[in-house]
This record gives structure tokens, sequence and C-alpha cells, in this order.
């Protein structure tokens, strides 16, 4: 009776096993086929958050402020056959506003605390099961001008493409799934322009600087334009950390063959959306920047100023409106 029993149990947790793999399976495979259906896939993200404080004899410190912070995101991916097109734009801008501004000539002012404009095409032909021939073309730009407020808020130190990027890679894609994928380009061309006179003369974001011929005295301006040529390395991984949080991460890494190989070009960017309500949510976004060509001025404690490249990190949390949309 008892040798019955146990096997009547082996066989009923084979049968719940079994079934409850079956079941998986086919939730997987019902997932992988409504992932691989062809035609375009297309939607986008609007968040806007902000903050006011507001003080009235107010014994602790402190100053009148009001932020506005806002993320828009658009995409349109199509899939036919062996072929993808994938295309996207990111744009993000924060504005600052205090009652008091340190080193500010002009009394209140909105100051800037985020922008950026980040478009992205990127076309594959399928060569293996998780492998694609592909080519990416990127754009990165700001679209108002920004100041050193360590310093002052007057002199320009970026603005509208200054600098501007634009990358073209040509390498391999590799999609082991619809969460994860990474572009290795061995032949890519990075393009930066400098839309600034001034900027362009000072040899900012790697630029050649104006110049005086010490025998002829002529006067050579600075370059506006400088182009690499190297290896590229994009990775992208999207998931859902639980019901109402998404979170999605990419890293760019870019090496120019003809100078300083070694010193790689980092980009890194982190977003984590989390739905509070149908159409409240918070949003923590960072990104983490080494380039090679950019100079960053610092003041030590002696205050004493420097320049050299430097780990540039950004982090903007914001919690307000939000909604999105897609249309598969």
């Amino acid at each position: 009776m008892k040798k019955i029993f146990l096997t009547v149990l082996g066989m009923g947790l084979v049968t719940t096993m079994s079934y409850s793999q079956v079941t998986e399976l086919e939730a997987d495979v019902k997932k992988e086929s409504k992932d691989t259906l062809d035609g375009w896939k297309k939607g986008g993200y609007f968040a806007l958050n902000g903050s006011q404080v507001s003080l009235t004899n107010w014994v602790a410190g402190g100053q009148n402020s009001i932020s506005i912070n806002s993320l828009f995101g658009l995409y349109a991916n199509l899939k036919k056959g062996s072929m993808t097109w994938e295309n996207s734009l990111d744009f993000g801008y924060g504005i600052l506003r205090q009652s008091e501004q340190l080193f500010s000539s002009t009394g209140e002012k909105w100051i800037k605390t985020d922008d950026r404009l980040d478009i992205t095409s990127k076309y594959g032909k399928r060569a293996s099961e998780h492998w694609y021939y592909a080519g990416l073309v990127n754009f990165r730009t700001q679209t108002t001008a920004g100041y050193d407020y360590a310093i002052d808020d007057v002199t320009e130190i970026s603005g509208f493409m200054a600098p501007g990027y634009l990358l073209g890679a040509i390498g391999m894609d590799y999609k082991p799934n619809p969460k994860f994928s990474m572009f290795i380009a061995p032949l890519t061309t990075k393009l930066t322009f400098v839309n600034d006179t001034i900027l362009a003369n000072a040899g900012s974001f790697g630029v050649t600087p104006s110049s005086i011929d010490p025998i002829s005295g002529l006067y050579t301006s600075g370059r506006q334009f400088r182009g690499e040529l190297g290896g590229y390395v994009r990775m992208q991984y999207k998931t859902k950390l639980a019901p109402n949080i998404n979170y999605t991460t990419r890293l760019d890494l870019f090496t120019n063959y003809l100078h300083n190989p070694s010193r790689i070009d980092v980009n890194w960017e982190n977003l984590v959306e989390i739905k509070l309500w149908k159409f409240i949510s918070a949003t923590l976004s960072t990104t983490l920047i080494y380039d090679d060509d950019i100079d960053v001025t610092t003041i030590n404690a002696d205050g004493e100023t420097s320049r050299g490249p430097r780990v540039q990190f950004k982090e903007v949390f914001g919690l307000g409106l939000s909604w999105k949309f897609d249309q598969n």
C-alpha cells in the first residue's frame, strides 16, 4: 500500500511539474510569437514632474524655489521577414528657479538642470538565429545654452550643436531575446560639431583651437568640426523589475583608433519608471559620461581652478504626471 501511494504521489508530482512546464512553455511561445510578428510597433511616453517651495519667516533657512522636469520619447520599429528597422527619439529638459541665485547678474532667473536630445536609427538583416548584420546612426545634442554656475552665469560653456555628435557605425547586432541587444561595430565614424565661434576658438570638445603663426603672424580660427575613426559598442537592456516598475539601461563605448585608443569614451544611461497610479508615476534617471576630449573646470578647497577630463554624472528624480502609449 505504501509503495502504491508513493508511486501515485510521484506520478502526480511528475504530471504537475510537466503541466507547469508546458504551461510556461506555451506562455513563452505565445510571447515570442507576439514579439516576432511582422509589421510596425509604435509608441512613446511623456512625463512632467515638478516641485515648489515657499518660505515665510522660516527660521531654519532656505529659499523659495520651483522646479520642472520633463521626459519625452517616441519609437517606431519595423520587422519584415529577416529585416528589422528600429527608430527612437528621446528628449529631456529641466529648469529650476530660486528667489536668490549665486553669481546671478539679473536677479531671479531660470537655471537649466537637464537638456538632452538623442535620435537613433538602426537597420538590421538577420545573419543567424540571434545575430544580425546591422548599421546604426545616432545624433546627440542639447537645445539651449549651458553655463558653469560655479564660476558665473553669463559665460556659455555649451549650446545647441555645441557640441553636437553624429555617429555612424557598421557591424553586428546580437539579440538573444527581446530584452537585451548588443551592437558591435568595428567600423565607426564619430563627428563632433561645435557651432559656436568662441567655444571653437577655445578648442572645446576636442576640436582644433585657434592659433597664430609665430613667423607670419597669421591668425587661424578654431575648427568647428572634428572627425574620428574607431570602434563602437552599444549594449541595451530593458526589463520589468515588478508589475509597475520598468528599468532600462544603455551603455555606449567608443574608442578612437588613431588617437589614444586606450582611452574609451563612455556614455551610460539608466531609467527607472515606477507607475504609482493611472497617470501618476515616479522616474529616476542617471547619466554617466567620460570623454577624454572634454575638459571640465574644477575648483579645489583653496579656490584654485584646474581643467582636464573628468567623470561626469547626472541624476534626476521626478514625481508627477506621466502618459505612455503603444500601437502594436
